[in-house]
């Protein structure tokens, strides 16, 4: 199978063409401003280094942070009205009661309270009133509100309340994109609505971003199908892309560690993913990221959406070394780094500099630095160092010698060891985020509470690991390489009924027929 990996990163664009498992070509270009012209000129790059004939390629698949971007920034986000299920409770604490004050209002701040909503077990807390919707869908109709985010209690357990309120809904507003909490986010009312109201504001950007894509392949002359990376180191497709935005979140840094563990052989280590703007580091379990254990903030909001246990520091390849005192960042010059580095013959010292200074790196023209201040090269490395060292004691879990896996362009900046441990750099390593996103995965995952008065523990996880199985199949998964790879069971002491709390992921290869 001939597949394509694209990452966009906020200072590069990266691009591999693969045959099974094999690299057959690299190329590393600029981030432009739009970022689809970055995205095409690093495919035409791609395709040309290879020689191969674009009617060979199988699948092309793309790691993007426009998402995440766009919350964080602020950008591109649409009017949103959060519909919540549960009266007469829940109603002490509003949907986006913990936002930024700025993010809740650049996407409106319409909530509304309606009756529903289910306790663990599935027993309603009260009915769904049919009226009291139509007049919520009357009242987000006269405001010209398109998106709409459907959350309530419990819905992980019954999504039926939440389909059914959307269906009710829909009527009324039948040119609207709907997103249920029960689709994205796990056991948790606030994070996962939350989830559910991000994704939302980020429908009409996703179908605008998925649209430049698929122009983008056309404009390279490719006809094969494409996908998304998700933050958990699995594929989705463009429909799905579309539909559910905030899967991509932190898609890039877990493009990195997979490409690290492919490119290494090594299934369990520490990574170090150094780009032009930021450094992330995670940790790499049974070969896939380690899974954050708590809420994850985006752009301000708590989310329970799976995401990947990642620490990021502002230490890149473009990263701005200021003295008097010397700090590197967390200012970058990001795409800017060909023009504004001294190397470049630009007027901004940046990490880049200091790595070639100090004979790390043979970047650009080296003549450059031969007169930048010895002692100052000294602090800003030793910075660097610092900077790296303590975001890994802060990744590991214990103090046994762990492997150190070193990805990125900006690479030149870690140094052969961190502390204690030795740094391993693979082949490819500089463009391990698109051979991540290459190497990608479909999978499918359950999240659920049992009762286990009801059934036996066994039991309860052999239905959740077939329902996880099926899920990636449906998803796009071969069925024959689809196999359960983690496995969380958690008793609920605080629930009657001896409840237990079981999630269950599966991953298996895409599909191509």
């Amino acid at each position: 199978m001939i597949r394509i990996g694209i990452d966009v990163g906020g200072t590069n664009t990266d691009a591999v063409v693969m045959s099974d498992r094999s690299v057959l070509h690299s190329v590393k270009t600029a981030t432009t401003e739009d970022v689809m012209s970055g995205v095409l000129a690093a495919l035409q790059g791609v395709l040309e280094g290879s020689s191969i004939d674009r009617s060979e390629v199988d699948v092309v698949m793309i790691g993007t942070t426009h998402f995440t971007n766009a919350v964080v920034q602020r950008r591109d986000l649409a009017p949103t009205a959060a519909v919540r299920l549960g009266l007469p409770a829940t109603a002490s604490l509003v949907p986006m009661v913990d936002w930024p004050v700025d993010l809740r209002e650049s996407i409106g701040n319409h909530a509304y309270l309606a009756h529903g909503g289910h306790e663990f077990d599935g027993r309603e807390i009260s009915a769904l009133d049919p009226e009291e919707l139509r007049r919520i869908a009357a009242d987000i109709a006269a405001k010209g509100i398109r998106t709409v985010a459907v959350s309530s209690v419990f819905s992980p357990v019954n999504t039926e309340m939440e389909k059914r309120a959307r269906d009710i809904l829909q009527e009324s507003l039948p040119d609207a994109h709907f997103t249920l909490s029960s689709e994205i986010g796990r056991i948790g009312l606030l994070e996962r609505e939350n989830a559910a109201i991000m994704n939302a504001c980020l429908r009409d950007l996703s179908r605008k971003t998925v649209r430049a894509f698929r122009e983008a392949l056309a404009g390279a002359g490719l006809d094969a199908p494409f996908f998304l990376t998700q933050n958990d180191g699995t594929l989705m497709s463009a429909e799905t892309a579309e539909a559910f935005p905030v899967l991509t979140f932190a898609s890039g840094p877990t493009n990195s560690m997979r490409g690290a563990a492919f490119l290494s052989g090594i299934k369990d280590a520490i990574v170090i993913d150094v780009g032009g703007t930021t450094t992330d580091i995670g940790a790499l379990v049974s070969g896939f990221p380690r899974e954050a254990s708590v809420a994850v903030e985006v752009g301000g909001v708590r989310t329970n959406f799976r995401m990947p246990d990642v620490f990021s520091i502002g230490l890149g390849g473009g990263s701005r070394v200021t003295i008097d005192p010397v700090r590197v960042g967390p200012q970058s010059v990001g795409y800017r780094l060909t023009q504004e580095a001294h190397v470049f013959g630009g007027e901004v010292l940046t990490a880049t500099d200091v790595a070639v200074a100090a004979g790390r790196a043979n970047i650009g023209d080296p003549e450059r630095v031969r007169t930048v201040d010895a002692v100052l090269v000294q602090e800003a490395l030793a910075v660097m160092v610092a900077m790296v060292e303590r975001a890994v004691e802060r990744m590991r879990l214990t103090p046994e010698p762990v492997p150190v896996i070193v990805v990125g362009g900006g690479s030149i900046l870690v140094p052969d060891r961190v502390g204690d441990l030795n740094v391993i750099r693979p082949e490819h390593f500089a463009v391990a985020n698109a051979v991540g996103a290459a190497i990608a995965q479909i999978s499918g995952e359950v999240d659920r509470v049992f009762s286990l008065a009801e059934m036996p523990r066994d039991e309860a996880v052999a239905r959740a690991k077939a329902e996880a199985i099926e899920r990636a199949i449906q998803a796009g998964a071969d069925q024959d390489s689809t196999q359960v790879v983690d496995v969380d069971d958690v008793p609920l002491a605080y629930l009657p009924g001896n409840a237990t709390r079981i999630r269950v992921k599966a991953v298996g290869d895409l599909s191509v027929a």
